[in-house]
């Protein structure tokens, strides 16, 4: 089943100046393309609902504010080093 992406991803990547498709890698949720090349593959299909956009659907604001804090805080390393698959992954799914 490919992941169903958001309005919220969408339009994160939109202010981003790339593009998002659902990934080519089974293991992957979104392709992030910029100039008709994929940069990243992001989010694990291991957790397919597990993102901001899903939660504040699913929990609402409060809840899924609370899950990006606490995603932030796991993977504070990975989110500062640009153009990684991290840096994609919470600029487009956190």
């Amino acid at each position: 089943m490919p992941y169903h992406i958001t309005e919220y991803s969408k339009q994160q990547a939109k202010k981003l100046n790339v593009d998002v498709k659902p990934s080519s890698k089974k293991n992957k949720k979104i392709d992030v393309i910029k100039n008709n090349k994929v940069i990243a593959s992001i989010g694990d299909m291991k957790y397919i609902n597990n993102d901001y956009p899903n939660y504040l659907k699913s929990h609402g604001k409060q809840y899924a504010d609370q899950r990006r804090k606490l995603y932030k805080i796991r993977h504070k390393n990975d989110l500062k080093i640009k153009n990684t698959p991290g840096y994609w992954a919470d600029k487009i799914l956190w």
